[in-house]
């Protein structure tokens, strides 16, 4: 498969008084197109700081990371929100929906940076909303809706601008485990559409639904293996 990301003796590191600390300690990483990758450690491991860089939501202190065969390092701000824009979707633990907002316009609001018109924004979400299972929701606001359905209009918003890579920060963090069960199903349902799909979790059942399981310690990669069977590792190369 195509290698979609590169990253080549990545470091971050940040200064807390007197102590340099390196949150991602030279760590070499290639993933292919239509992965599912699920990165796992202990707090203070690095995970959530590389998912910000592999996310274009943070910058490298050095080292190299390649997104798609482009250096990430030499784009400014505005190319780094074109990427973030057209590449890559996100979906996070605490949902990040805004309040007063329905499900609909929730799902369309990343539309509007890439110049859509309303109507076309509001069908476009309509679509997402009825992949993630939600068509009757779309004028429900969170507040209205489950945490499950909160977390699938999430879902339906990364989906809108059909990136080719899903980042996920912890995404059933805050659901029960049934509900974190038909989330990760969800998740399943995606990758099999052919989206590679990045997922951060401190939880070993979920990590599981993974094709490959990445761990870091201390910045560093402690162990990078793949967890299923053959006859569903290569369910990419049938799509």
């Amino acid at each position: 498969m195509r290698e979609i990301i590169r990253i080549e003796n990545l470091v971050k590191r940040y200064r807390v008084g007197e102590q340099e600390i390196r949150a991602v300690d030279g760590i070499n990483l290639t993933i292919a197109e239509h992965e599912f990758v699920a990165i796992m450690g202990p707090s203070g491991s690095g995970k959530s700081t590389l998912m910000n860089i592999l996310g274009c939501l943070d910058t490298p202190s050095g080292g190299r990371y390649l997104l798609d065969g482009a250096d990430v390092g030499v784009l400014d701000d505005a190319g780094l929100a074109r990427i973030r824009n057209r590449k890559i979707g996100f979906v996070f633990q605490s949902f990040n929906l805004l309040p007063r907002y329905n499900a609909l316009e929730n799902v369309a609001f990343p539309l509007i940076y890439s110049g859509v018109r309303r109507s076309e924004r509001l069908e476009c979400a309509r679509i997402a909303l009825e992949s993630v299972g939600l068509s009757q929701r779309v004028n429900h606001l969170p507040g209205e809706m489950s945490g499950g359905q909160r977390q699938r209009v999430a879902i339906a918003r990364a989906l809108v601008t059909e990136p080719s890579i899903i980042l996920a920060d912890e995404p059933t963090g805050n659901l029960d485990s049934r509900t974190s069960e038909e989330i990760m199903a969800l998740f399943a349902e995606i990758y099999g559409r052919g989206n590679t799909i990045i997922l951060v979790t401190h939880e070993e059942d979920i990590a599981q639904h993974a094709r490959r399981v990445i761990c870091l310690r201390d910045g560093r990669i402690e162990s990078d293996r793949f967890t299923v069977s053959d006859s569903f590792a290569n369910l990419g190369s049938q799509i």
